[in-house]
């Protein structure tokens, strides 16, 4: 027997056992008479103890061990002297009376402790050894018990697991696919599903009538802390359902899962319409654990003899409360430099120190008088010791601009509490969005999203302005700033479909070619229905507090997408090339 006992596993209550312990040696520390080693499993840490006194050779063997050595020990547990109270095995400890090498170890190129010395790629390249740290194993853990959970619920709902094939045909929309070539079929490709979405359909008009998976997808597409080249989704579908009947069981779910992971009771997630969002926050994803909310501003700063503004498209400002005190001249001249860095572009920003004599101070102080600007202040609800920050501009680039400025200022300010959870439904989206430089409409979600009803009729029949204001039965649910996971109705009408094809700049034959076995599918009595996919890896994260959800996937990749464990992607041998009818020469390029 390897263990009778984990190493988290024994209390003061087990004082006088014998008991036997497998695991690994994560510090030793030598004071002569006395050796301490501290022994480590999944499960925690047990304190060992060696007597010179009691037995010299055991002692001096374990005088001798390296970090990460496996070991068996046998001993009693007795009353620790000076207890640690930080850890829960910290009242006792373990009398050793034998002890085995199970194994020995190199020297770790890192500390395996909860705070460690190595970087990013030196952990990534040794991820076995990082897993044995507490924060990583425990983020593993949670991932396994909100799947268990996820599964549990959906389960109890009717919900049927099935699995979709990972070899599957490739499409132009969305990101960039991965492609696999086949060896049977030469010069022929499968692709790595981006998501299941054309299969779940099918489930439908098969009558699986609710369907979930937890499942890997797969996206070339570039990468940052919330992406990874694959990743994993809850992918849901259900038939016979409206829209409303979908989000009260995803909100359910979500609710079932912060209170079974967190022991927090979410209230009910009210729902706010993509216009409103923007106008409002500038984001179709918005963080409303804090205000801060857009204030439009045309009609109190334009036709002041201020050309910046009289030319803009839009006006639009926020305040920052109680903070005027705070900001010097020179952090201001800093927070305009950041908005102008190419990843923003803003060309300035206008600001209005409310100070607490009565006084402005303003980058527009010589077009605006204090008269004009205490207007500014009455109508955005700016008070004494309050900054306005006001930009101007197109539109929609100018509210994207203005909501990167408000959650700055919500980091700056610490209005982002880890511990708060907001969630909403963004609902309503545009159904297409209209790309100038390719001259035509891309959909906003995905092709197979259904217009809301009230729009059919002009999606079908209207003109070209018409389907630029198309409204998509599609929703998000966003949790403080971050979208969870997203939706639709979808189409389930050929014609509609075809329609909505058409829209996109697909000809009949590439409709045919590449989504005909849908189409097709719906020629056989094709219910009405819809879904939604949670983003499994960030709803980890943001279930955490945490951005990166990298920290939550047991192999991940990096940000070239490289594996540093396995070397990965690497290029293969010439006869595998030659099997699968590619050109050899591009193994031999360096």
């Amino acid at each position: 027997m390897y263990r009778t006992h984990h190493c988290g596993a024994l209390r003061i209550s087990d004082v006088g056992s014998e008991v036997t312990l497998s695991g690994w040696n994560q510090a030793s520390r030598d004071f002569g008479g006395l050796t301490f080693v501290d022994l480590r499993d999944r499960y925690g840490i047990t304190q060992l103890v060696f007597n010179i006194e009691d037995d010299k050779v055991l002692a001096e063997q374990a005088g001798k061990l390296g970090r990460e050595f496996v070991l068996k020990v046998t001993g009693v547990v007795r009353e620790r002297s000076n207890k640690n109270p930080n850890r829960p095995t910290g009242d006792i400890e373990i009398e050793v009376k034998t002890l085995e090498i199970l194994n020995g170890s190199k020297t770790p190129p890192f500390t395996i402790e909860d705070e460690t010395d190595g970087g990013d790629d030196l952990r990534m390249k040794y991820r076995y050894l990082d897993m044995r740290r507490a924060p990583v194993r425990d983020n593993l853990i949670f991932r396994s018990k909100l799947a268990i959970e996820t599964r549990k619920y959906l389960s109890d709902s009717e919900f049927v697991e099935v699995e979709t094939p990972f070899l599957i045909k490739s499409t132009p929309e969305g990101a960039r696919d991965f492609v696999v070539p086949s060896r049977m079929n030469p010069g022929q490709f499968y692709a790595l599903p981006q998501s299941p979405q054309t299969f779940k359909q099918l489930l439908m008009v098969a009558g699986m009538d609710r369907y979930f998976q937890i499942v890997k997808c797969f996206r070339d597409e570039d990468l940052r802390a919330d992406r990874q080249p694959e990743f994993t989704q809850i992918d849901c579908e259900m038939a016979f359902v409206t829209r409303d009947e979908i989000l009260d069981t995803f909100e359910g779910l979500t609710k079932h899962l912060f209170k079974q992971t967190l022991s927090i009771d979410l209230p009910d997630f009210p729902k706010m319409s993509y216009d409103d969002a923007m106008s409002r926050y500038g984001s179709d994803k918005p963080d409303t654990r804090f205000g801060m909310e857009f204030v439009e501003m045309n009609e109190f700063t334009q036709n002041q003899g201020f050309n910046v503004f009289d030319s803009a498209e839009l006006v639009v400002g926020i305040v920052a409360k109680g903070i005027a005190a705070d900001y010097s001249n020179k952090d201001l001249n800093k927070l305009t430099d950041w908005m102008k860095r190419p990843q923003i572009g803003a060309k300035g920003l206008v600001y209005v120190k409310c100070n607490e004599d009565g006084s402005f101070k303003s980058t527009v102080g010589k077009f605006f008088d204090d008269a004009a600007l205490q207007n500014w202040a009455d109508k955005m609800g700016a008070e004494k010791g309050d900054i306005i920050f006001a930009l101007s501009g197109e539109k929609d680039k100018t509210r994207k601009q203005l909501n990167e400025l408000r959650l700055e200022m919500g980091r700056k300010m610490g209005l982002m509490d880890p511990k708060q959870f907001n969630p909403l439904w963004v609902v309503d989206f545009p159904l297409l969005e209209w790309d100038e430089d390719s001259n035509r409409f891309h959909a906003m979600h995905h092709p197979f999203t259904a217009p809301k009803k009230e729009d059919e009729q002009r999606m079908l029949t209207g003109d070209h302005e018409t389907m630029k204001s198309l409204r998509a039965d599609a929703y998000d649910l966003v949790i403080n700033g971050v979208e969870i996971g997203g939706g639709s109705i979808r189409i389930h009408d050929r014609d509609l479909q075809s329609k909505n094809f058409d829209l996109l700049g697909f000809s009949k034959e590439e409709a045919e070619e590449q989504f005909g076995f849908l189409l097709g599918a719906f020629e056989y009595g094709a219910p009405p229905h819809g879904g939604i996919a949670f983003g499994f890896d960030r709803l980890c994260a943001v279930l955490n507090g945490v951005n990166s959800i990298r920290d939550f996937i047991a192999f991940p990749k990096n940000n070239q997408g490289r594996d540093m464990m396995i070397d990965t992607p690497s290029r293969i041998d010439d006869e595998q090339l030659k099997e699968l009818n590619l050109d050899v020469t591009v193994a031999e390029k360096e």
